[in-house]
């Protein structure tokens, strides 16, 4: 899955809340000299009031933060360097959002999850505006990202130095030298 050297990937690490995405993300993005980006700092406070009374995002939420993603991606792309941000992703049109903000160097990482332990995961996160009893919705909206080339699914309850010892393997042919 390499990518034109002389230009630096964007990668997205996608999945439900509580997989393991910013943990993920901010060690590939240092491994592999980069940008790392939370997409949760990129949300409205509005949709994080929501998320906070318990209540699901739609799409009408969702939008305007894949477009803030996006932008920052491509933004990020542009300091020559990998950037890595941390983005749930969970359906198939919001993946080709993020594509079209970003271009051909975007690639993702799934990090494969089952409900109970993300359940588990995100009630013992003091403080966080996502509540476990929304992890069950962020299933019900999950579109895995089975075929599509891009991405590469990896479980969330792996071993975290050896999966992102394997990514940064494999981005790192991307990055450029």
């Amino acid at each position: 899955m390499p990518t034109d050297p002389s230009h630096p990937p964007a990668i997205v690490v996608m999945g439900v809340s509580g997989s393991g995405k910013t943990t993920i993300g901010r060690r590939l993005a240092q491994v592999l000299g980069g940008r790392f980006v939370d997409g949760d700092d990129l949300h409205s406070d509005a949709a994080r009031a929501k998320m906070r009374e318990g209540r699901a995002l739609d799409d009408d939420d969702r939008w305007p933060w894949l477009d803030r993603i996006g932008a920052t991606l491509s933004e990020a792309k542009r300091e020559g360097r990998p950037v890595v941000a941390a983005c749930s992703a969970l359906k198939k049109r919001y993946r080709d959002r993020i594509r079209a903000a970003v271009g051909t160097t975007l690639r993702f990482v799934y990090l494969a999850a089952e409900p109970e332990a993300m359940r588990e995961r995100v009630g013992g996160r003091p403080g966080h505006y996502m509540p476990a009893s929304l992890v069950d919705s962020q299933f019900a909206a999950l579109e895995a990202p089975v075929g599509e080339a891009d991405v590469v699914t990896i479980p969330a309850d792996g071993a975290i130095k050896s999966e992102v010892a394997a990514l940064a393997r494999m981005f790192a042919s991307s990055a450029p030298k």
